[in-house]
């Protein structure tokens, strides 16, 4: 039996910035308590809540679809590449540098389990920082892992891959080998290096490749 559950995503916020240079989410009411008085009988009331925003928006996870126009989209994502997986945490403090270049395991280790790159970077989240210098994955590290089976793969940071050009070879080779990414995740100093079960899972949408997840673990 798993003692705890720990929340590894962000809280969508209306106004919140996740990504510079695209639009914050706009959270209002559809139809609020007040109004919705005059459609029940006396003593109900109900919100019904709207949001407009990208799905670039908070912790999210990417499908194929997002890189290839001929990947699988977030409908078709296997609950099995997204839910209850056995976790690896590698931790890969400031002094290692921007570029995670090296994962510490076997490769026989990584099939079929969620490897998660905690670098704190979440410390920066809403700040001017965070949107620039960020630790990323290398190309290198990315064929290691796609070649070793990894289901998953998430980070702590702005961006899996380094945004100092248009390049997105992370990307690329992840979604190109059917492997959901997460970005902009958070607290995972909280989780063991190994031995917890992941869960990531967005709302079945046809026709979209990216949109935000309520990450956590059992542990």
């Amino acid at each position: 039996m798993f003692a705890r559950l720990i929340d590894v995503s962000h809280t969508v916020e209306n106004g919140m910035v996740t990504y510079k240079g695209l639009p914050a989410p706009v959270i209002c009411d559809y139809l609020s308590r007040e109004a919705s008085k005059t459609r029940y009988a006396s003593g109900y009331e109900f919100q019904i809540g709207k949001i407009e925003m990208v799905a670039n928006t908070g912790t999210y996870v990417d499908s194929p679809f997002h890189r290839y126009a001929d990947g699988r989209d977030l409908s078709e994502l296997p609950l099995e590449s997204l839910a209850n997986l056995d976790c690896l945490v590698v931790r890969w403090p400031a002094g290692h540098g921007r570029a995670v270049h090296r994962l510490p395991f076997p490769t026989g280790e990584v099939r079929g389990r969620a490897v998660l790159i905690q670098t704190d970077w979440d410390r920066h989240w809403r700040t001017d920082a965070y949107h620039q210098g960020h630790p990323y994955l290398t190309a290198e590290a990315a064929e290691w892992l796609a070649g070793a089976g990894a289901a998953f793969v998430g980070i702590d940071s702005f961006n899996i891959d380094c945004t100092d050009t248009g390049e997105r070879p992370v990307h690329s080779i992840l979604l190109g080998a059917g492997i959901p990414i997460c970005e902009h995740m958070r607290g995972l100093g909280a989780l063991p290096d190994a031995g917890a079960r992941f869960f990531a899972v967005p709302v079945k949408v046809k026709g979209m490749g990216t949109l935000p997840v309520r990450a956590f673990a059992a542990v």
